[in-house]
């Protein structure tokens, strides 16, 4: 077993060690993250399911990270599973912790760091630092960092049309199709930060930045989701978006999903370029709460790809420019199926420490399946009552809530009673979080009718991002200007006509054979 395991983590590029963070994290070992996709693990869904009647009625997650193993660990064939995390740190999430050393364990979220090109890394980090206002955490994403199709070889004019004159990683990276790199700033305090990068990049901001840091703080933070985008500026010779968000309004959405603006990027593959403690804990609730949402959208078996496909698509329910002909009709299917491995390395982890789903697929005897892009493993979740009904109970608070009157509506339960039931199961209290386990209301919404369920998951879905989507894309006229905003509303809608263009002809290249 441990030499599968090591295979595994070689063919993942296990040798290389996460660099250190610009503020006080300890290096990270990517050894940790994948030690829960041996062969073993894969198809160890029979014992999950017999394990005791207690354990179904206590706890659907009391390990849900990586390995609490020392990075110089010479135990190769000790598993996550083997290694007790902390019980309690879902219970009991300390939201205010601002060291890493404050973390559940040293390795925890771990998870969350995916593995790039050092070059490509490097040339996204060098655009960090052309900002002097403090950037306390800072992620990209998109197309421009994870491609969503295939590697084409990069012209000299593809190159230049876009970017005006990029570091050679980013040319190497992008290939044949040069593309904006988008990216996310997280700040202690907005109007500060704005103020400095306003004295610095004025030509960044649109008209509104004439009013002053004032005025763009209040747009970002009163309208929309929270964040204040500049698309289409030119930083290092790359053309760039970066969106600034407040690191409260962040952690927020990510533990609670209050807009699932945020939180539904990070779902996703993204490459964390400075890390904050409080954002990692955050973002693995989010995480794991996505995960739970997929398995109650999901039937008993599924694969790997309808997995991940169900929770790339959650931020997507709701947004409109999914409506609109101003996406890709395939970005879902684009986006996992060129990003397989980095899914896995986002929840395996997370899937192997929930005792309702596993890997279950003959597939995994192959040592290197884990690094596999063509390979799309079977899964199989328990469909028991008892265990759903913990999910839904762990689902996050402002969503929960939503969903819970969708369904007081629906049994018609007077309001006086279920405010009294949910008093009853109150675990937000100020001091700690009760041990949040499903009690007869979710027993009741986890029997559900499986359509009928996700039917109202969608529902809630859709309300929680519908007009924070809608609003935050109507104020990029006043943040990004009408001249940005035609730009890139007009690159969307082409993005739109091509996709349509390319599902068109795969039908008919189908219907042919």
């Amino acid at each position: 077993m441990a030499t599968r395991k090591l295979s595994d983590l070689k063919a993942l590029g296990a040798a290389r060690v996460w660099p250190s963070n610009i503020y006080t994290h300890s290096r990270l070992p990517y050894q940790s993250i994948h030690r829960t996709l041996s062969t073993t693990q894969c198809t160890a869904f029979a014992s999950k399911r017999t394990s005791s009647s207690q354990g179904e009625h206590t706890d659907d997650n009391s390990n849900l990270a990586s390995a609490k193993s020392s990075p110089t660990s010479s135990s190769p064939s000790t598993s996550a599973s083997d290694i007790p995390a902390p019980a309690d740190w879902e219970e009991n999430p300390n939201y205010n912790i601002e060291k890493f050393s404050e973390l559940p364990h040293s390795n925890f979220g771990v998870n969350q760091h995916m593995v790039i090109n050092d070059e490509f890394r490097e040339a996204l980090r060098q655009i960090l630092w052309q900002f002097r206002a403090p950037i306390r955490y800072a992620f990209a994403y998109g197309s421009g960092v994870f491609p969503q199709s295939k590697h084409t070889k990069a012209t000299p004019s593809s190159i230049t049309s876009i970017h005006s004159k990029p570091p050679p990683a980013i040319v190497d990276q992008q290939g044949g199709t040069s593309k904006m790199i988008d990216f996310i700033f997280g700040v202690s305090y907005s109007q500060h930060w704005h103020s400095l990068n306003l004295n610095q990049h004025r030509d960044h901001y649109s008209a509104l930045g004439s009013l002053g840091s004032g005025a763009v703080t209040a747009v970002q933070e009163r309208w929309g989701a929270g964040v204040y985008f500049n698309p289409y500026v030119t930083v290092n010779g790359t053309l760039i978006k970066y969106g600034v968000v407040n690191l409260d309004t962040l952690c927020t959405d990510l533990s609670e999903w209050t807009t699932l603006y945020l939180a539904g990027r990070l779902q996703k593959p993204v490459k964390i370029l400075r890390d904050d403690a409080r954002v990692r804990l955050a973002n693995q609730v989010n995480l794991i709460s996505a995960l739970r949402t997929a398995l109650l959208l999901l039937p008993p078996e599924f694969t790997e790809q309808e997995l991940y496909g169900t929770i790339a698509n959650i931020s997507y329910l709701g947004d409109p420019r999914m409506v609109l002909p101003t996406e890709d009709p395939s970005k879902v299917a684009n986006i996992v199926g060129n990003n397989l491995p980095h899914f896995r390395r986002l929840y395996a982890p997370l899937i192997d420490n929930l005792p309702n789903v596993s890997f279950n697929d003959s597939k995994c005897s192959n040592p290197d399946w884990a690094s596999d892009p063509s390979s799309n493993i079977h899964l199989t979740q328990d469909m028991d009552p008892i265990r759903r009904g913990n999910m839904v109970r762990r689902l996050p608070k402002s969503f929960r809530s939503k969903l819970y009157f969708q369904y007081q509506k629906k049994y018609q339960i007077p309001r006086l009673e279920f405010d009294q039931m949910l008093e009853a199961s109150r675990d937000e209290d100020g001091t700690r979080i009760n041990r949040r386990e499903g009690g007869g209301f979710e027993r009741r919404i986890a029997r559900e009718p499986a359509e009928d369920l996700r039917s109202e998951l969608r529902s809630v879905i859709k309300s929680t991002i519908g007009w924070p989507s809608t609003s935050q894309s109507l104020k990029g006229p006043f943040t990004a200007g009408l001249s940005r905003t035609w730009r890139y509303m007009s690159e969307k809608m082409a993005k739109h006509s091509e996709g349509k263009r390319k599902a068109a002809e795969a039908a008919k290249e189908k219907k042919q054979e």
